[in-house]
């Protein structure tokens, strides 16, 4: 079985609220406080469900709402407070008094949504949109970054110092001296007897020098 609907909804009014319905609840809620919706029509006049003059209190005539825009206080009190509770406006609207909670899930859909991806910021898990992989990403460059240290480091090394390096100009001096006598020494020896290397000499006299062997 269904849950019984509130009222007798035959015979009552579903369109716009005119001020004379108005009247007539406000004057009812204060002589009687607020309740008892589903006695409140019959008694107070009104060829209304009493779904709906609770919703038109609630929303639009009492006197504790505010009017006019949210301020930034209330957006981010509202962010916070759908991060804890999620989707339930009535218990969001319990935290911001004079805001109902039709008014709130509409301003939530109309402009914190929009505000909040403009952040980068996805509005059902209160998360940063590609989270991970701006992680992933970050740790890629502190990867890349450490490895271009290691190979700095690497590559620095002393100048290079060879042992046979002289350590002064006088000692530069001696050996280029030295290297000056052997050059010298290579000059005057004897050259390489090709002929009896050959087979050419038979015991006259070599003719290397010029060349040809000469004949006895």
């Amino acid at each position: 079985m269904g849950r019984s609907p509130c009222c007798e909804k035959v015979h009552t009014n579903k369109g716009a609220w005119t001020k004379e319905e108005d009247q007539r609840l406000i004057a009812y809620i204060r002589a009687h406080g607020e309740g008892s919706w589903r006695s409140l029509p019959k008694v107070a006049g009104l060829l209304r469900c009493g779904k709906s003059c609770r919703l038109r209190w609630i929303n639009y005539l009492r006197p504790d709402l505010k009017r006019g825009n949210f301020t930034e206080e209330e957006d981010e009190l509202i962010i916070k407070l759908h991060e804890v509770m999620g989707n339930k406006w009535s218990l969001i609207a319990g935290r911001l008094p004079g805001r109902t909670d039709n008014e709130i899930k509409n301003y939530w859909n109309t402009h914190i949504r929009r505000k909040l991806l403009s952040r980068g910021v996805d509005p059902k898990t209160h998360q940063m949109i590609g989270g991970d992989v701006a992680a992933a990403s970050s740790e890629t460059e502190k990867e890349a970054s450490s490895n271009n240290a290691i190979n700095l480091d690497l590559s620095i090394s002393l100048p290079f110092s060879p042992l046979n390096q002289p350590s002064s100009s006088s000692e530069a001096s001696v050996v280029m001296a030295e290297s000056s006598e052997e050059l010298e020494q290579e000059q005057v020896r004897p050259p390489v007897c090709f002929c009896d290397r050959l087979g050419f000499h038979t015991g006259g006299s070599c003719g290397c020098e010029s060349g040809q062997p000469k004949k006895q």
